[in-house]
């Protein structure tokens, strides 16, 4: 169905070749400011069309607030969010009427409903995130706003170029911002097709490898005027994200597509948040991130790598009290802050494997609806890679499904706060 939620209840609506998709979001908690400019960010995020890397349909992804709001402020009513589609181009998909794209829900959308879209994917296609997103703004300024939560997501593998495993672990126990993640995994691409990180070191646009040159200078804001182009990885490691820029681009040349997977860690969650047994959080978390498009694999803590440990190894031993809200604290963090499928208190630590994208510009020998194999070859503007856009589909879906635990939890336990874990001085 196209419902999440208990409490902070989330409908998406639209296809991705419609007038536009958007959000009725039920159970915003009146009082709550809250403006486009809360919700935009974003969306601009994982918009397409920012760089080389992704696809190239132009949509300004300009979101606007229909009800719930009087001057600025929430109702305690449905609020209902909208982003008209401006780009169409139904007429590059005409070849798949008779064909089902391989690797698509062409065929089990047909099957199922007796109809498809005609273009596009219609709610398949990813686009339909866009009121996954915006919803996902209604939740992250609560959460902030209620407990200084915070979320980031950030690309920690492309392919076969991963972040090494000191950086990995380094960013997973003291996650940058968003900020950091956007400008240190933003890159200029020169004309000569070498790449420049924010620091100035020159990258080869082949390989991506250092060269040893530094630009020695800052990174522009209009990379028109210079002839560059900039692109946006969203892997905050530059050497790691020139590898995998240099590997996206050679795939996009060559008219096919990568995978990778998505880092995302929550600072500030409260503890005991998670209703057991089938609504743990993991559970939500899982389902939530499996339910986004391309998404094949999800993993907390230390995930598959943690049955390599022996059980002194992986449990985290209580190691104290937190000085500011008396919560105990572990000096490990092996279970990626859960247990028993309850919030700890603890970092928030989950992975997600995304596929390599099924639309590629390669002729691919396939069947047809009837049965008779037929050549195909995919037309329209399509990702390369969707990690970089992807980032902010995880973090508004996870800012979803904490708000609606959280809500769940304040309608048991009723006035009483709850608590999250404010110092960081144990870890």
């Amino acid at each position: 169905m196209s419902v999440y939620g208990s409490i902070f209840r989330v409908s998406t609506f639209g296809e991705s070749h419609g007038i536009g998709v958007g959000c009725i979001v039920d159970g915003v908690p009146p009082g709550l400011k809250l403006t486009e400019e809360d919700v935009q960010p974003q969306l601009t995020r994982r918009r397409p069309g920012q760089s080389s890397l992704t696809t190239q349909r132009q949509e300004g992804d300009v979101v606007s607030i229909l009800s719930g709001t009087e001057n600025g402020v929430t109702l305690g009513t449905p609020v209902a969010m909208i982003v008209r589609n401006q780009d169409q181009r139904k007429f590059d998909y005409a070849n798949t009427s008779s064909i089902p794209r391989p690797g698509h829900a062409d065929y089990t959308y047909q099957v199922k409903y007796g109809i498809k879209a005609s273009s596009g994917g219609g709610r398949a296609s990813a686009r339909e995130t866009i009121g996954r997103v915006a919803a996902g703004g209604i939740a992250e300024k609560w959460l902030r706003e209620q407990y200084g939560t915070s979320i980031v997501t950030w690309v920690s593998a492309v392919g076969h170029v991963r972040l090494p495993e000191d950086v990995a672990k380094r960013l997973e126990t003291t996650p940058p911002t968003r900020d950091e993640i956007d400008s240190s995994g933003a890159l200029l691409q020169l004309e000569d097709g070498r790449f420049v990180d924010v620091y100035g070191n020159v990258y080869e646009g082949s390989s991506g490898e250092p060269t040893g040159e530094k630009q020695g200078r800052q990174m522009p804001e209009d990379c028109a005027k210079v002839k560059e182009t900039k692109i946006h990885t969203r892997c905050p490691h530059a050497p790691s994200a020139a590898i995998m820029a240099a590997r996206i681009q050679q795939l996009r040349a060559a008219g096919d597509s990568t995978g990778g997977i998505l880092t995302t860690v929550v600072r500030g969650c409260p503890v005991g948040l998670g209703e057991p047994c089938f609504d743990k959080v993991e559970a939500e978390l899982a389902k939530a991130m499996m339910s986004l498009p391309a998404t094949k694999g999800f993993e907390v803590g230390t995930g598959f790598e943690g049955v390599k440990m022996t059980g002194s190894q992986h449990n985290d031993l209580f190691a104290g009290k937190d000085a500011d809200s008396s919560l105990l604290y572990t000096r490990t963090n092996n279970a990626g802050g859960t247990l028993g499928g309850i919030t700890s208190g603890q970092d928030i630590v989950f992975r997600v494997a995304i596929k390599p994208v099924s639309s590629i510009s390669l002729e691919q020998e396939t069947a047809s609806f009837d049965g008779v194999v037929e050549k195909l070859v995919v037309k329209g503007r399509h990702d390369p890679c969707v990690l970089s856009r992807a980032s902010p589909l995880v973090e508004s879906m996870t800012a979803i499904v904490l708000c609606d635990l959280a809500m769940r939890q304040r309608a048991r336990v009723g006035p009483t706060p709850l608590q999250s874990l404010q110092s960081n001085s144990h870890r």
